[in-house]
């Protein structure tokens, strides 16, 4: 069918991956379906499944040397860690510096085809970097996050474990499909929880 979720609603709905902020941001607005009692603004799943579905597309378009993967916070650097891995993509963990994109002359310069962000507010120089030198940008969004530069949206709860976890999960195992690398889900052998952050783990 196609109109089948890459992964079971329920799968989806107990990562809390379609639970936003409290927060809408203008370019949100279109992903956003309804808004909870408690002021939590809720994304459409068909919509991030879509999304996801995209991205994968895409990012299969480039060879894994030119996919350059950013994630800044603790749940991020876990689950984009291992989609890096799998993928054979670069990652930069942490703060993206100023320069990295542009200067040539910097000891970690990076000449990106496109880049994947986990978070276009912690992660704005990279957005700026990318936009400045015309590398399309992947984002994942959360409702609070701004759009601006971005050339496709992944809309998601881009803060919580779980749900971070299974994006990148789906994205990388898309991923390897488009690449041919693999013909079918079961010959992805990873679970979600490879892409958690240890529970010992604690965000600052």
């Amino acid at each position: 069918m196609a109109n089948e979720l890459l992964i079971d609603q329920t799968t989806y709905l107990e990562a809390g991956t379609h639970i936003g902020t409290k927060i809408k941001t203008p370019g949100m607005k279109m992903f956003i379906y309804k808004i909870r009692e408690d002021g939590l603004y809720l994304l459409e799943l068909g919509l991030i499944d879509k999304k996801i579905r995209e991205a994968a597309k895409l990012l299969a378009q480039y060879e894994p040397k030119d996919i350059v993967v950013t994630a800044s916070r603790i749940y991020a650097i876990a689950a984009a860690s291992k989609f890096a891995e799998i993928t054979k993509s670069q990652l930069i963990a942490g703060r993206v510096v100023p320069g990295i994109f542009t200067n040539p002359n910097r000891g970690d310069f990076m000449e990106p085809g496109i880049v994947l962000l986990s978070d276009t507010r912690n992660e704005r120089q990279a957005v700026k970097e990318a936009s400045t030198t015309n590398v399309p940008i992947v984002a994942l969004c959360d409702t609070d996050n701004w759009i601006k530069f971005v050339d496709l949206v992944i809309p998601c709860n881009n803060k919580g474990r779980r749900a971070l976890a299974l994006v990148y999960f789906l994205l990388a195992r898309e991923y390897l499909k488009e690449k041919g690398l693999i013909k079918s889900n079961e010959e992805f052998n990873y679970k979600v929880s490879d892409f958690e952050a240890k529970v010992e783990m604690k965000a600052k």
